[in-house]
């Protein structure tokens, strides 16, 4: 598995090797001592999700505002995913930029978000699963999101607008400025 830093601070990929024959693949997409390695601060698991999604559903920009923070390392078990990561810190000399990585079943990449910044993605495939692990359990009163489709950011998903499927959560979820005005971003 090799990691590489991404333009954004806190942002890094990891690809591994897929080894397939007639039966499949196998491949590693999770190594604690390669973040030690890589110079990271190290990535300690408190929660593991899944969540399946149809082609077209766009899921975020979430993030979490909790006293530790929350690191997240994202990967596609199946199906096709385009994963956005957006810089919501404001004192960050890349505040409001975003970076798309498309991670599959079978692309044997995953991607670690640092704390103190937003993920969405969308799925490109028919149906598309994503594993997550994060550093801090989910906390319903620490948690936010920031519309998907803030003109602000410009995210592009990859879709025609009227084909994203997107929670009324996520749909009128603020702008990441008006996150900033309410003082809901990460310090």
């Amino acid at each position: 598995m090799e990691i590489y830093p991404q333009k954004i601070e806190g942002v890094y990929v990891a690809e591994s090797s897929l080894h397939s024959d007639e039966r499949g693949f196998f491949r590693e997409w999770f190594r604690s001592n390669l973040l030690h390695d890589a110079g990271m601060k190290s990535f300690k698991v408190e929660q593991a999700n899944l969540s399946s999604s149809f082609k077209g559903t766009t899921r975020g920009i979430h993030y979490s505002l909790a006293a530790k923070g929350q690191a997240k390392w994202v990967t596609c078990v199946s199906g096709l995913i385009k994963d956005v990561v957006v810089d919501i810190r404001p004192d960050s000399k890349t505040y409001g930029e975003w970076i798309a990585i498309e991670l599959g079943g079978s692309l044997g990449k995953a991607v670690l978000i640092g704390e103190g910044l937003g993920h969405g993605f969308i799925s490109l495939a028919e149906v598309s699963t994503v594993a997550y692990l994060v550093s801090s359990p989910f906390s319903p009163t620490e948690e936010f999101e920031i519309n998907p489709l803030d003109p602000a950011l410009g995210i592009d998903w990859g879709m025609p607008l009227s084909e994203l499927k997107i929670s009324d959560k996520d749909r009128n979820a603020p702008t990441l400025e008006e996150r900033k005005k309410e003082g809901k971003l990460p310090k």
